[in-house]
């Protein structure tokens, strides 16, 4: 439950708020919220297929990106258990966790690797390792830009790990965070998937950040047709809900929401890395909606006294030690949080 009196800095949700457009076309359907939406839903699949230049039949809906990610582990487990084979999930240490929650729901083994130490990226000798090692069906969850170092990882090597990799290694590329890079070496794994790079290439992407659509529930998934067909076996029929679809049907039209959603978070990065900087604490180079960085001393206190401040910030994700993960809310917010952080210091807290 969502608290009124608390700024809340912790589950990188865009506190910009919908769109009015969105809000609009909302409000403007409600009078046919008895009706099924199987249109606006057709709608909506025809237009994430034109934003990402791919056909139809390589787009399926989510109720959020996150039923896409269960429905990848899902579908691959009935494909190794079909062929007599094993199935295991390997994940970068820490990561987004919602692919390894749906693999132990059904039984399916995950191995964690950590990030490199000190820059904290992908290990690719140690993903592949391993992978190597193992006779059956091997699934990378990799969350590019990562969550929680809001950090990518070197396109060239990432393109030609995924291009080289053997028929049983499958990638589910999640980029959530996408529409945030500024990093100009950056391509999309969508790109890979119109290349036919890879049969075993999935990307997820959501309506959740940018668009700011976290309560909507809308992602997608994107690979060949094929491989869309087989998620789709486990995606829950009529996933779409008519306010989510003409909300995120609005929302893409209007550039100009699009255009301050992104330059608001670009504007309260600059003033959380500039009071960062002045305080001489670490920080890794955001291209998400999020910043990690360090704290000296407990992060668990340091959450416990931010909390004690009105402000809700993210928690630690081991193995990395001495980090928080804080979203990047709007510049007034930012104020706020940045006029707390440096009380912190005249403490001798941070």
């Amino acid at each position: 439950m969502h608290t009124n009196n608390l700024l809340e800095l912790n589950s990188n949700e865009n506190s910009l708020g919908m769109a009015d457009s969105a809000k609009k076309a909302i409000i403007n359907t409600l009078d046919v919220g008895f009706r099924y939406p199987d249109d606006q839903r057709a709608t909506l699949i025809s237009k994430i297929a034109e934003v990402n230049g791919v056909t139809e039949d390589q787009v399926s809906l989510g109720n959020g990106s996150s039923e896409n990610i269960g429905a990848v582990v899902q579908m691959l487990q009935i494909k190794a258990l079909k062929e007599g084979k094993r199935m295991q999930l390997v994940v970068p240490d820490p990561t987004f966790a919602y692919a390894e929650l749906y693999a132990i729901s059904i039984d399916v083994p995950v191995v964690k690797v950590p990030l490199t130490p000190n820059d904290y990226d992908l290990d690719f000798a140690n993903l592949q390792k391993v992978a190597d090692e193992f006779d059956g069906i091997s699934l990378f969850y990799l969350c590019n830009p990562n969550n929680p170092t809001a950090t990518i990882t070197a396109t060239d090597k990432l393109k030609d790990w995924v291009k080289n990799a053997p028929t049983n290694h499958y990638f589910l590329l999640d980029q959530a965070y996408s529409e945030y890079i500024n990093d100009p070496s950056f391509e999309s794994a969508v790109e890979w998937v119109k290349q036919s790079l890879s049969d075993n290439l999935i990307v997820v992407r959501t309506f959740s950040k940018l668009c700011a659509l976290a309560g909507m529930r809308i992602g997608y998934a994107i690979a060949n047709t094929q491989t869309i067909a087989d998620i789709e076996a486990f995606i829950s029929i009529d996933n779409t809900n008519l306010s989510g679809a003409v909300a995120v049907l609005a929302t893409l039209d209007d550039r100009d929401f699009l255009e301050l959603s992104l330059q608001t978070t670009m504007q309260s990065q600059q003033m959380v890395e500039a009071a960062l900087d002045e305080l001489g604490l670490r920080y890794l180079p955001s291209q998400a909606n999020f910043i990690f960085h360090e704290v000296t001393g407990s992060v668990k206190t340091y959450m416990d006294r931010m909390r004690e401040h009105g402000i809700i910030v993210g928690r630690e994700f081991p193995p990395i030690e001495g980090f928080s993960r804080l979203t990047l809310g709007t510049p007034d917010e930012m104020e706020v949080f940045i006029k707390v952080l440096k009380t912190f210091r005249k403490q001798g807290w941070v």
